[in-house]
């Protein structure tokens, strides 16, 4: 009996999380002293990142004056198959030999998920991923430890309590009663006003207009203009006429973001992410992928906007990897051992010039190789990809005269003001239906039933798609600008002149052509 009472208290346990994809896995931290050979041994799988948590906890319980045992330390953590990770692992494998050597109580302990990465001083460290964790920690019901940087973002998770120390003396002091802790506080929410101003913009009334349309109804587009011309001046206040992000779709983009390391001082922002890679990005810097498999660009942007200038300049590989992810609103990063899957419900709007030199539409200063010239770069762009652009928009250039002259159209302000009502009345719509929220998202039945126009719309809509020969995605995409359009409008009925602007948009003369 007694030899069964001394093994059982010289286990000792803690919790923490192993992250796959945004989703934080419970993950066991077992300590066992044993006799033998002094050593110190983390099993379970783990990456030299944790492998060498040993020497950080090593040196920050001598920081403290805690002399480890003669004996045999190992770490194991449970379950052994899975991978590790990470540099959050240096916490809970401290506590768990805290308690093995019962200077913290084991009982306590063992019903607290922790993570946070060691200084040689015992200092604790900011990680990522601290809201994942919360989310874990709270539908289990344990106690969350995190380092003072994670408290203000994981105590946004109101059903478990935050304990945010500074230094690993102050879990010591916490457990054993000399200085309680107090729970953290949940960050600020960060209401980022755009300063960039549709009503800068001279000109370009009918590309001002598609942009309200695609925010409305969060309908790709594509502009093609010549250099100057102001394609990404109009992309870059999109994000001025976007509604904030509801509480759930915060939510779900501050996981990702947390996940990567990119939540500010732990504030939960309501502003929609605008995402710009360059053309040179990898295939795993916009889908994801890399080292732990981290999450891309097109996951970044989740509930936002990703904008793509120069579209024919990113190489063809990463092109084709936008296919699926746009239709399916998640992007599955494979590896021989795991199936990571990421949310990437984006907007996407892209920019390029309508050849290389850029003047194909000016005869007066386009290359000799006029059109070939054309053809051949926005062939860089393949025909299934093209056909997943709802709006497709011709930015010609503005006249120097024009330039000095006042500002035309709307604000920002007041376009968002429409741009909120549209999706207030996509929200109405669609309140019954999950994963339901804009008119990008609905197809099958419903689509027919929402977009269904009117007699006139339908033979409209009919000729159309006998003249130019539309694939059914793009019969159906057709459709919901169309219904967008008439929601602008406050029309519950889909009439010719709504049917008539989504198909002279989808059916732009020079992209068009070009696309075949």
């Amino acid at each position: 009996m007694c030899l069964g009472k001394v093994e059982i208290n010289m286990v000792a346990r803690a919790l923490t999380v192993a992250f796959v994809g945004i989703e934080a896995r419970l993950v066991e931290v077992q300590c066992a002293l044993s006799p033998g050979l002094p050593s110190f041994q983390i099993v379970g799988l783990p990456d030299k990142a944790v492998s060498e948590a040993r020497e950080r906890v090593r040196a920050a319980l001598s920081a403290l004056s805690v002399a480890l045992p003669s004996k045999r330390i190992t770490i194991n953590l449970s379950p052994a198959d899975m991978p590790k990770e990470g540099s959050h692992f240096d916490l809970p494998i401290a506590m768990s030999l805290l308690a093995a050597l019962e200077i913290i109580p084991a009982e306590e302990v063992a019903d607290t998920v922790a993570l946070g990465e060691l200084s040689l001083d015992g200092a604790l460290v900011a990680v990522s991923g601290a809201l994942p964790a919360a989310m874990t920690a709270a539908e289990g019901g344990y106690t969350l430890f995190c380092p003072a940087g994670c408290g203000a973002e994981a105590a946004w998770v109101a059903d478990t309590r935050v304990f945010a120390p500074t230094s690993l003396a102050q879990v010591i002091r916490h457990y054993t009663g000399q200085a309680p802790l107090s729970p953290a506080s949940p960050g600020e929410v960060i209401r980022e006003g755009s300063a960039r101003d549709l009503f800068d913009v001279k000109g370009q009334e009918r590309a001002k207009r598609a942009l309200e349309i695609a925010a409305s109804g969060r309908h790709h587009m594509l502009m093609v203009g010549t250099p100057g011309s102001g394609k990404s001046m109009l992309a870059a206040r999109m994000p001025g006429i976007l509604p904030d992000l509801s509480a759930a779709e915060a939510l779900e983009t501050s996981m990702v973001h947390s996940i990567s390391g990119l939540l500010e001082q732990g504030g939960i922002s309501r502003a929609r992410p605008f995402r710009e890679p360059h053309h040179t990005a990898s295939v795993a810097a916009i889908v994801g992928g890399g080292k732990g498999a981290k999450p891309g660009e097109i996951s970044l942007a989740h509930n936002g906007v990703l904008f793509l200038d120069e579209l024919p300049e990113f190489p063809r590989m990463v092109l084709e990897t936008l296919r699926q992810p746009i239709e399916t609103g998640e992007v599955v990063v494979a590896r021989a051992n795991a199936h990571i899957r990421y949310p990437c419900r984006f907007l996407l709007i892209a920019a390029a010039n309508p050849c290389k030199c850029g003047y194909l539409s000016e005869p007066a200063r386009a290359c000799a190789r006029a059109p070939a010239c054309g053809e051949d770069y926005m062939g860089r762009i393949s025909g299934p990809l093209m056909d997943r652009f709802d709006l497709r928009v011709e930015v010609p250039p503005v006249a120097f005269s024009d330039l000095d002259l006042p500002p035309s159209g709307d604000s920002s302000a007041i376009v968002a003001a429409r741009v909120a009502q549209a999706r207030a009345v996509q929200s109405a719509r669609f309140a019954g239906y999950e994963g339901l929220r804009v008119n990008a998202d609905a197809e099958g039945a419903l689509l027919e039933e929402i977009a269904a126009p009117d007699a006139e719309g339908r033979a409209l809509l009919t000729r159309a798609a006998e003249r130019f020969g539309l694939t059914a995605r793009g019969y159906h995409r057709l459709l919901r600008v169309a219904r967008t359009i008439a929601d602008l409008e406050g029309a519950p009925v889909i009439r010719a002149p709504h049917m008539a602007e989504a198909i002279s948009y989808r059916l732009m003369g020079m992209v068009d052509t070009v696309s075949g």
